[in-house]
């Protein structure tokens, strides 16, 4: 029996008034016809809501519906909401901030029905304030392949709004959103690539990322987000265990340098010490890494070595002036 719907669009939304609109009319006014819209109200204590309401209204066509949340229960759980009232062939995961192009869905899945594929990925835009930046991709076929490389070896992130996956690969794998850990979570898709059978690429930025802070990562640091970090990252490690496939120490031990990566880039002293107590047994494969820029590989050696002033000149000119001036962050 097949699926009523092509895709299910899964839109959890909380506290993003300024944006929301933007966002239900850029995934309403898709292309693709056969299409159900779960959006779920973490109970957002504002008029995101209200405002999600009238853009529906305007759009009577669709099969669009709110599923609620008595107490807010965190991102995580918000899309395990969804998936557990989805009905589709694949499921999309767009976060409430963001927005997409008209024919994301329509161009997705016509590369899924063209390749038999069952996981599919596209480019993307990173918007700033001021600017955007064009984010390409890789492209592969092979599901160990991308794994390896493009999430573990650091070619490509593991985002989970840029992708659709059958709704099969979470319901055979029991595979589900980390609940009460929502920094991080995105390594859920990783454990979901692990069991596909084949994906394809659209070689196409149909996504739009809101990344008004250049610096998030290291502005929002809190012993919480360790935690959630942490958590899912081990998460993962546990999920991989049984992932049978060649140069596998090789490609976890590339996954925690990248883990930790971004510890370098904050200017801060604490997350230096982070990064050396966080997995120091990857350390000695800071140079293994045949895939990422020169530069990365260097800055990843300058810590290894205990060099944190060379490490810190780099990201104050990477971070503080590079991409200041080329992206105008």
């Amino acid at each position: 029996m097949s699926a009523p719907f092509k895709v299910s669009v899964i839109s959890p939304f909380y506290k993003v008034a300024p944006f929301i609109e933007r966002c239900a009319e850029s995934l309403l006014e898709q292309t693709l016809e056969d299409v159900e819209f779960i959006f779920v109200d973490d109970a957002s204590p504002d008029e995101s809501r209200e405002l999600l309401e009238k853009v529906i209204a305007r759009h009577p066509e669709r099969d669009a519906r709110i599923v609620t949340h008595e107490a807010n229960k965190g991102l995580p759980a918000a899309r395990n909401t969804g998936l557990a009232v989805a009905t589709g062939e694949f499921i999309f995961h767009c976060d409430s901030d963001d927005w997409v192009e008209t024919d994301m869905l329509e161009k997705m899945y016509k590369a899924a029905a063209d390749n038999g594929a069952d996981y599919v990925y596209c480019d993307f835009w990173m918007q700033f304030e001021k600017s955007a930046r064009y984010m390409v991709n890789p492209t592969y076929t092979d599901p160990e392949q991308m794994v390896k490389e493009g999430f573990m070896a650091g070619l490509m992130k593991y985002n989970v709004w840029n992708k659709i996956a059958k709704r099969s690969l979470y319901e055979e794998s029991d595979i589900r959103f980390p609940a009460g850990h929502g920094m991080g979570e995105d390594m859920t898709m990783i454990l979901l690539a692990t069991n596909a059978k084949r994906v394809a690429h659209v070689s196409e930025a149909l996504y739009h990322y809101v990344k008004l802070n250049a610096n998030a990562f290291s502005n929002t640091f809190s012993e919480r987000h360790l935690t959630d970090i942490r958590f899912n990252t081990d998460r993962t490690l546990k999920g991989l265990e049984s992932w049978d496939v060649s140069d596998k120490d090789l490609y976890i031990n590339l996954f925690k340098l990248n883990i930790k990566l971004p510890f370098l880039f904050s200017g801060d002293k604490q997350q230096y010490k982070l990064w050396k107590e966080w997995f120091p047994e990857s350390n000695a494969y800071v140079c293994k890494n045949r895939l990422l820029p020169f530069r990365t590989k260097l800055v990843q050696w300058f810590a290894a070595k205990g060099l944190f002033p060379l490490v810190s000149l780099y990201g104050f000119l990477v971070n503080k002036v590079y991409y200041r001036l080329k992206f105008r962050v």
